[in-house]
Parts: C-alpha cells; structure tokens; sequence
C-alpha cells in the first residue's frame, strides 16, 4: 500500500536552513499532486507548499522567497527547501500526496508520518 516517508527535519538556529525530503512507495500510478504541511501545536494544519506534474508550484504567503519545492511527482518525490528559518516555522512538517482516479474523477490524499522542524536560538 501507498507510503510516504519524510526525513530531513531538526533543530536549526534562526536564519539557517533545512531540507526535507519525501519518498513514495508502494504505488503504481504517479500523483498528480505533492507537496508539504505543517502544524504547530495549536494550530491547524496548513498548507506550505505544493507542486503539480506540471511543475507549477503553490506557496503559503509566510514562506515566499525561502522556501522552494521541488521534485517529480511522476517519480513519486519531493523535496523542500527551507532558507532563513524563523522561529515561526516550528512546527510537524508532513508530506502529502494527491491521486486523481476515474471519470468523473476522485481524489485521494496520502499523508507521511511527519517530521519535526524547531527553529530555535
């Protein structure tokens, strides 16, 4: 069955960096979406970023201009790279996965574990 394993998460002094990783496996079919998410303690889940087979990519407004997703949802990964942390990004990062099957079409979402991301001095 579908599995989506994240990495890359850690303790990072603000203004660092960090790359998180996500790998899929068990499918056949490629996603037509990935991307990451994340929660803090209080918080609802919320979108960070997403990437389409196309590769148009989809950004929270908090992360323009430092993070960058990249990847290939044909391929089943993705990635995100995270520059000039802020204490604000501390939070459960988890990736996501979205498949598009039948006509009219039906969608599924697939979540990671997560990862925990503290940006702390």
């Amino acid at each position: 069955q579908v599995q989506l394993v994240e990495s890359g998460g850690g303790l990072v002094q603000p203004g660092g960096s960090l790359r998180l990783s996500c790998v899929a496996s068990g499918i056949i079919f490629r996603f037509n979406v990935m991307g990451w998410y994340r929660q803090a303690p209080g918080n609802q889940r919320e979108l960070v970023a997403t990437m389409s087979r196309g590769g148009s990519a989809v950004y929270a407004d908090s992360v323009k201009g430092r993070f960058t997703i990249s990847g290939d949802t044909a391929r089943n990964t993705v990635y995100l790279q995270m520059n000039s942390l802020e204490p604000e990004d501390t939070a459960f990062y988890y990736c996501n996965a979205r498949s598009g099957q039948g006509l009219p079409v039906k969608w599924n979402n697939y979540w990671g574990q997560g990862t925990q991301v503290t940006v702390s001095s």
